[in-house]
């Protein structure tokens, strides 16, 4: 399991820009995001597996397109439970807080293709302990 891509963006409703490395804010999130702060969906997730399929139909989606702030490798997210806890490379820890999300409007993402993953697939954490992490890094899931 590891970090297929990093994506952050410095204002609402922008697209996000895939980096190779961030730094992970305990109770914020990661640094230069707009989605960060102090609530329990500092940092989203979503599977590459997932994005990259709906790349496979929709040519030039793909990481970042879906607002994802870390597209994981190998994680089957539908088997992840709120209150799991996983840890990016040497220190960085999350606890995962929601799994899904409500959408309050079509996006710029379900106008163009028709339909948005991260409301059933996106996943959610705060971060419990910082750290710098980068794509490739490996993600282990710890016990919640």
């Amino acid at each position: 399991m590891e970090v297929a891509s990093i994506a952050l963006s410095p204002a609402m409703k922008t697209a996000k820009q895939g980096v190779q490395t961030a730094r992970l804010v305990p109770e914020h999130g990661l640094e230069k995001d707009a989605h960060a702060g102090a609530w329990h969906r500092q940092v989203s997730f979503l599977a590459a597996e997932s994005i990259e399929r709906v790349g496979r139909s929709h040519p030039g989606i793909g990481f970042g397109a879906f607002a994802e702030n870390i597209a994981t490798r190998g994680i089957d997210w539908g088997q992840v439970k709120p209150g799991t806890r996983l840890q990016i490379g040497s220190a960085a820890l999350i606890e995962i807080t929601q799994i899904g999300k409500k959408c309050h409007g079509k996006c710029a993402i379900y106008e163009a293709v028709g339909d948005c993953i991260m409301p059933r697939e996106g996943v959610f954490g705060r971060v419990l302990r910082g750290g710098e992490i980068a794509v490739g890094d490996s993600i282990v899931l710890l016990d919640s």
